[in-house]
């Protein structure tokens, strides 16, 4: 059996308070499940990825503080839908690096993957069901979202349908 092509959805987002209300839709979606959802962030510095990431993580029933996961490359939080990774990888040099973290020994609990600047943890990462590609535009953000897998396609359709 072939998997399905990949498909694509293309939405603009006024700002960031836009960026945010699109991050709590997508956590509408989101259901507690023995798999996990893969959600790569792509963007230039500044795109929103963050603001992305925050929004859809206080939208899954996070308190307190959101840390930025710049400097410690990795934070978890126990959400609505189980355990998050959030990754920010733009400070990763190698991907090797990532075999310090105990990434695959914790993936069984792992219910949710957020991962901004994945192509530094090349090899490392599970493989993504939606790709969130957030870039500036003269008005706002421009938001891609690839759904890749077939479990990506099924929430792509209920959350940006």
């Amino acid at each position: 059996m072939t998997a399905a092509p990949a498909a694509a959805v293309s939405r603009a987002l006024a700002d960031a308070a836009a960026t945010e209300a699109v991050a709590a839709a997508l956590a509408s979606c989101l259901q507690i499940d023995a798999r996990p959802v893969v959600c790569y962030l792509h963007g230039d510095l500044g795109a929103g990825k963050s603001t992305f990431a925050r929004a859809l993580l206080r939208a899954l029933g996070v308190e307190g503080a959101i840390r930025s996961p710049t400097y410690t490359l990795v934070e978890r939080y126990l959400t609505a839908v189980g355990e998050c990774l959030h990754l920010d990888l733009y400070r990763v040099a190698d991907p090797e690096e990532l075999d310090y973290f105990g990434l695959d020994e914790n993936a069984d609990r792992v219910s949710l993957w957020l991962v901004e600047w994945p192509e530094r943890g090349h090899g490392r990462l599970p493989a993504a069901d939606l790709i969130v590609h957030l870039a500036h535009v003269e008005k706002g953000r421009q938001m891609l979202v690839d759904m890749l897998s077939d479990r990506g396609r099924q929430l792509g359709a209920a959350w940006l349908s």
